[in-house]
């Protein structure tokens, strides 16, 4: 009788620590089996049409099929790209949220005094899908047939040539004053409300130059609308093999794209972001993907979470440069 009573804590212990396992077991199976219930969405930073969403439209199927849930496109345009984040932000780090955005996530903090939201503490690096060189284009009809020809013109008489935009702070206005930077050449920015509108007027001859994202450009490079006197990339556009890098031209250090980052919220698991990292990364690596990217001017990158966050935390600091030695600031 004294032994069984003696033993009753110990098994009251026992049966506790039981109890307590089994309560974390539904949390812990709910982890391991990630993704269990569907849909995961890819949160766009920009609106139907643009290169974001186009990345995400790109490989939201396969990494859907790969992780065995569905995968949708969900886009909330705004606030170069402020509305979405700060969306993603608020979201639960569940592994059921994640967000596609554009190289605007590393240039925001340095041209906004306010974000409403902390691009280091409130997400984690995923990866970065792509790389997609710029070109420097100009008006057909503009004498000036090679970029040394075209800096001699903008020395000598600068106030004659100006370069267009989609806007202020935008990727191709940053293009421009880094081009200005490198060669300390006066070059006056002409900014449009949208890429399509800028570009439609420099085929037209009213403005002359325009840093055009490749995978937009291209067509009307090749329909003789536009001139492509360089790219911006490291290494020559497959699909222009003729067209020079702005370094082969005499641009010293000078290396732009644009590139989509996908982010999860901060506090996300590190298994589930290596899980989607990895499905991402099949997918860019999947033979009609990276054949497509490539034939929009585009470089695979599927890089890794740590890869991602070294990435983007370089370019922050290099337009934080840019930016500021150009004074530009956004409201």
């Amino acid at each position: 009788m004294f032994s069984r009573l003696t033993s009753l804590p110990r098994l009251t212990a026992l049966g506790a620590l039981a109890v307590s396992f089994a309560a974390a077991a539904p949390a812990v199976a709910q982890q391991a089996v990630w993704p269990a219930r569907m849909p995961i969405r890819l949160v766009v930073t920009y609106a139907p049409g643009g290169g974001a969403d186009t990345m995400a439209r790109l490989i939201a199927p396969k990494v859907g099929q790969i992780l065995g849930q569905t995968v949708v496109v969900e886009n909330r345009p705004g606030g170069s790209g402020q509305i979405a984040a700060a969306n993603v932000a608020r979201s639960a780090p569940d592994g059921y949220t994640f967000m596609v955005d554009a190289a605007s996530f590393s240039t925001n903090p340095s041209l906004f005094k306010k974000l409403p939201y902390d691009t280091a503490r409130d997400f984690t690096p995923v990866s970065v899908l792509a790389r997609f060189p710029n070109m420097l284009v100009v008006t057909p009809n503009l004498p000036q047939k090679n970029v040394q020809e075209l800096i001699q013109a903008i020395r000598t008489k600068p106030e004659s040539l100006a370069y267009a935009s989609s806007g202020n702070g935008s990727a191709q206005h940053l293009a421009g004053a880094l081009f200005a930077q490198r060669l300390k050449l006066e070059l006056l920015h002409v900014p449009y409300k949208g890429g399509g509108p800028a570009m439609t007027d420099v085929m037209a001859g009213q403005v002359p130059i325009f840093f055009a994202n490749t995978a937009s450009g291209l067509q009307h490079v090749k329909s003789g609308k536009l001139r492509a006197l360089a790219v911006t990339g490291a290494t020559r556009v497959g699909a222009l093999p003729q067209v020079p890098t702005l370094i082969e031209s005499g641009v010293p250090d000078y290396e732009v794209y644009e590139w989509n980052p996908v982010l999860a919220p901060a506090g996300t698991p590190a298994d589930i972001v290596a899980k989607m990292s990895d499905a991402i990364a099949q997918t860019l690596r999947s033979p009609e993907v990276t054949k497509q990217i490539e034939e929009l001017g585009g470089r695979v990158d599927a890089m890794s979470p740590a890869q991602a966050k070294t990435f983007i935390g370089a370019e922050m600091q290099r337009w934080d440069g840019v930016i500021k030695a150009a004074n530009i600031q956004l409201d």
